[in-house]
């Protein structure tokens, strides 16, 4: 069996089984076993990441930190790398946990909304690296997803900042917006938790699920200096009404450190971005003799509309690769995500010569499906079914809409998070 669970039911005609198998090889190359394989090496003492040099046995005392959607396997693989022998001790918090050692607290954190549980998680990391000196070494692992799962507010309390972050989830903001307003809530992002274990040396081991790949965005930047301000983030918290519905005001946010010695012996490595998988399904599809692009990797936009836009940008004989992170801006009460959303607000643009298809690099598109995939035999089998897609789609319900039509793509939660890939295939 191969990644997507239900490919055999997915895979009704030849068009489909192209989008499905250039899915398969995309998310085949997300895998951080071939990354680290590429990116990070070991000889005797000396940790080599993308040419810099680590000696392991300058320090006394070596921590690792990892958080977000693959965090887990990423941290075990770097251990198996230099030894579990130098690590002194290790704290992750992902969705999927592996228990590889005892020197490490493991937790099952809550995505997207930060909980209680992701709170005490990150402060148990702050407690644990406390005057840390130059002869600590901090191996961060920052993965997508890390935002709301490293988190610790600063002056509000966990009630009230979950609350906020429900809000925002609906509110439509993007990722920078959303994290703008993060960062200037929290103790730990925008730079708080490198000032907080200065002056350790500190290596963050970066997967990116932000579109531009600003590493100040990446998990709101816990390791990297902050160019917002609180003026930039109670702007958007104005702009969102979040100062109405939660009273929030200037008095309750945080600014981020601005002191460059707190970043001096900081080095952040972006390891993969989702060029990764487009350059792959690119690469696939061509061997296949099919005429590909790739439209962009920054795509955004509202994802009931994207669709349509993709649809008429990808030429006649040729696939459409983009990819990204849309936005739903919530209206309804249904399940679903921003890929399942896509794919459903193209469906009165589809004809018999067109497939379309919507993914998550982390397998999980805010419900069980990880995406979606749609040509005309989907609306056709709506029509039958008395299933009515505009219905759906006004409540924002993808998730039950393909449930019912049968058209999610299930691969079950992925330990990887570099965003969305988007596939349109016009015979």
């Amino acid at each position: 069996m191969g990644i997507i669970k239900n490919y055999d039911s997915l895979c009704t005609s030849d068009n489909r089984k192209i989008v499905l198998d250039l899915i398969e090889e995309g998310l085949k190359e997300t895998s951080p076993d071939i990354l680290i394989k590429k990116m990070v090496n070991i000889n005797g003492d000396t940790m080599t990441i993308q040419n810099t040099q680590i000696n392991l046995n300058e320090y006394k005392r070596v921590f690792l930190v990892g958080f977000g959607k693959g965090s887990s396997l990423i941290s075990q693989l770097i251990i198996n790398l230099i030894g579990e022998d130098r690590i002194t001790k290790g704290f992750i918090i992902d969705l999927i946990s592996r228990h590889f050692s005892d020197k490490i607290t493991f937790t099952i954190g809550d995505h997207p909304v930060s909980s209680e549980n992701n709170f005490l998680f990150t402060e148990n990391v702050l407690r644990s690296t406390e005057n840390l000196t130059r002869e600590d070494l901090v191996i961060v692992i920052t993965c997508g997803g890390g935002s709301s799962l490293f988190e610790l507010p600063d002056k509000i309390n966990f009630a009230r900042k979950i609350e906020i972050d429900k809000a925002l989830m609906k509110s439509g903001a993007d990722i920078y917006q959303l994290n703008t307003i993060r960062k200037h809530l929290s103790q730990v992002k925008g730079g708080g938790f490198a000032k907080h274990i200065y002056p350790a040396r500190v290596v963050n081991l970066i997967f990116s699920d932000v579109l531009g790949n600003d590493l100040s965005f990446i998990a709101s930047g816990p390791t990297v200096m902050d160019n917002t301000t609180i003026d930039d983030a109670l702007e958007l918290i104005q702009k969102f009404d979040l100062d109405r519905q939660f009273e929030l005001s200037r008095k309750e946010l945080t600014k981020t450190p601005k002191e460059e010695k707190y970043f001096e012996n900081v080095s952040n490595f972006l390891i993969e971005d989702n060029m990764v998988p487009l350059s792959a399904i690119k690469s696939m599809a061509e061997k296949k003799g099919i005429t590909v692009s790739i439209l962009t990797d920054r795509l955004k936009g509202e994802a009931s509309t994207m669709g349509r836009y993709l649809i008429e940008e990808t030429k006649s004989g040729t696939i459409l690769l983009a990819g990204g992170e849309t936005a739903v801006t919530v209206r309804g009460n249904g399940i679903g995500g921003r890929n399942q959303e896509l794919v459903l607000g193209s469906l009165p643009h589809l004809d018999e010569n067109t497939v379309i298809a919507s993914f998550g690099t982390d397998g999980w598109d805010n419900s069980p499906y990880d995406g979606a995939i749609a040509d005309l035999s989907t609306f056709n089998k709506a029509q039958k079914l008395d299933v009515n897609p505009l219905l759906y789609l006004e409540n924002n319900d993808s998730y039950h809409f393909f449930e019912k039509i049968g058209d999610g793509i299930d691969t079950g939660k992925l330990e990887s998070n570099v965003s969305d890939i988007m596939i349109v295939l016009k015979k």
